[in-house]
């Protein structure tokens, strides 16, 4: 099954071209259930998520709407007590596990995580902390991708491998198609080239909308991931002004096709 979605949905830029005018943030979620069956929750990255936070998510939804939910940063980038945020972390997802509504958490790496003994160590830690959890892991670097004895380390460790479709930049993991764990999960950070390292404001870099035939490229790709994994996620993260909200509209309809 690929199932089709957005990074995020509550963008204040979207009310106009994707939300009608008026729309308030509270009610930005069930615009969107109306549209998409799984979004990615992005804001649990910048602040430690609690459970009432996401319980609140999740009755706005249909009984069959599916979130990936991002890592908190400590984890993934500070790396540091994530022993005691373990269980903070896991807690907070109960109402999401509860009522099978979790699809995965996302372990997001900096590009300055490298494919280093200690970093490979801080994985296995991450994995013990996380206990059950699925999780899929986003390398930026791509000394992760020169090695082909990542992909069974993460096999072993049941993490799943983020694909990328991103700007082929030098240092940026690459557009490589490879399944660990049981679930697939692709991000579309769109090909901005020019601003993703030099652009005065985060978004800048996520400024990209997919033409038709980019979108056509990844349906055999997607469709091969699918046979490989019991899941796959094909996420938009071109947010900007609703970029990835119409993206994914086409996407999902490439693969109805």
């Amino acid at each position: 099954m690929i199932i089709v979605g957005t990074a995020g949905y509550s963008y204040r830029d979207w009310v106009g071209p994707v939300y009608p005018e008026g729309t308030q943030d509270k009610d930005m979620l069930t615009h969107y259930a109306q549209e998409f069956s799984f979004t990615e929750i992005n804001s649990s990255f910048y602040r430690m998520p609690n459970r009432f936070m996401l319980d609140n998510m999740q009755k706005k939804t249909p009984d069959d709407f599916r979130f990936a939910v991002k890592v908190f940063r400590g984890f993934t980038h500070e790396r540091e007590g994530i022993v005691e945020l373990g269980p903070v972390f896991q807690e907070a997802l109960e109402p999401l596990r509860e009522t099978g509504k979790l699809a995965c958490v996302l372990a997001q790496f900096p590009n300055s995580f490298r494919n280093e003994r200690e970093n490979r160590r801080h994985l296995v830690t991450l994995r013990q902390v996380l206990g059950d959890l699925p999780v899929v892991v986003e390398f930026r670097h791509r000394s992760w991708a020169e090695t082909e004895a990542v992909f069974p380390f993460l096999d072993d460790l049941g993490f799943g491998l983020v694909c990328v479709d991103a700007p082929k930049l030098a240092s940026l993991f690459p557009d490589i198609l490879r399944v660990t764990g049981n679930i697939a999960y692709v991000r579309f950070h769109g090909r901005n080239a020019a601003k993703w390292w030099k652009h005065q404001e985060a978004y800048e870099r996520y400024d990209y909308l997919y033409s038709p035939e980019e979108l056509e490229e990844w349906v055999p790709k997607l469709r091969s991931l699918a046979s490989q994994a019991d899941s796959v996620y094909a996420v938009m993260n071109n947010h900007y002004q609703g970029k990835a909200y119409l993206n994914a509209q086409q996407l999902r309809a490439l693969l109805q096709g």
